[in-house]
């Protein structure tokens, strides 16, 4: 009896999670209207990081939403959130007042997120499956949008950056916490990261060294108009340079 109890309350959560959220309009979700990434994507092994435990000892967490800005009331997207490490430590942040929505892409994983969600009855969190170019977030609902050690997992990171820009708030910030090394080893360059960001229309606002979180943490914010899909052009992973060339709001990493 407690296990059918314990099966209909996901499947409400659930139901609730999806039902409540409102795509945003104009968006498209057809990656082919994008550039392909000009370097490799990091293959997804594993939806854990390191333990809980570890990172804790390391006070990861806490100092990622500090340096973050995370702020009782605000309303955060964890994106890849995986076994929900940083989700659980977001609704405690946030509290009663701010809400959390989980996103990943793998249905089991977001299954098993839900699950603990439930069971740790986290009343401030939704979860929710996106896709692999679109993470199919409300639009103007977000405070931060974080997306921690995944970023170079991302298969289609134009189309992806193009469609999560409707969903941030006015001030509202994308936080990546990343690995300074190449993507194939499950990291991005800080210069690469600021240039495909710029080439959909974000300005970097903060890049801070973080050796406890793996590597650095950068914020960005929306600027100016949201390019056109067609008129967005890969950064070149050879080159240094974040600096789009031209006036456009895309370019490549120049020489």
């Amino acid at each position: 009896m407690m296990g059918l109890t314990i099966a209909a309350t996901l499947t409400l959560a659930l139901a609730a999670c999806q039902s409540a959220v409102e795509l945003p309009e104009n968006r498209s979700t057809v990656s082919d209207e994008f550039p392909a990434a000009d370097r490799p994507i990091a293959t997804i092994v594993s939806n854990r990081w390191s333990t809980e435990e570890a990172r804790d000892r390391l006070n990861e967490a806490e100092m990622v939403m500090d340096r973050a800005g995370i702020a009782p009331g605000m309303t955060v997207a964890d994106i890849g959130a995986g076994e929900g490490y940083y989700t659980i430590r977001l609704a405690a942040r946030v509290g009663k007042e701010g809400r959390v929505l989980a996103q990943d892409i793998v249905e089991e994983t977001r299954d098993a997120l839900a699950e603990r969600v439930s069971r740790e009855r986290l009343q401030n969190v939704s979860v929710r499956l996106g896709l692999p170019e679109d993470p199919r977030l409300p639009a103007n609902s977000f405070d931060r949008v974080l997306m921690v050690h995944m970023y170079h997992e991302i298969s289609d990171p134009y189309a992806f950056l193009w469609n999560l820009r409707p969903s941030l708030r006015t001030g509202g910030r994308v936080i990546v916490v990343d690995a300074d090394r190449p993507t194939q080893n499950h990291g991005t360059p800080p210069a690469l990261l600021r240039c495909e960001f710029a080439a959909v229309g974000y300005r970097m606002v903060e890049m801070q060294e973080m050796e406890s979180a793996g590597g650095y943490l950068a914020a960005f914010e929306a600027a100016g108009e949201r390019p056109e899909p067609g008129a967005i052009r890969a950064c070149r992973l050879a080159q240094p340079s974040a600096t789009p060339q031209g006036g456009g709001p895309a370019g490549d990493m120049p020489g």
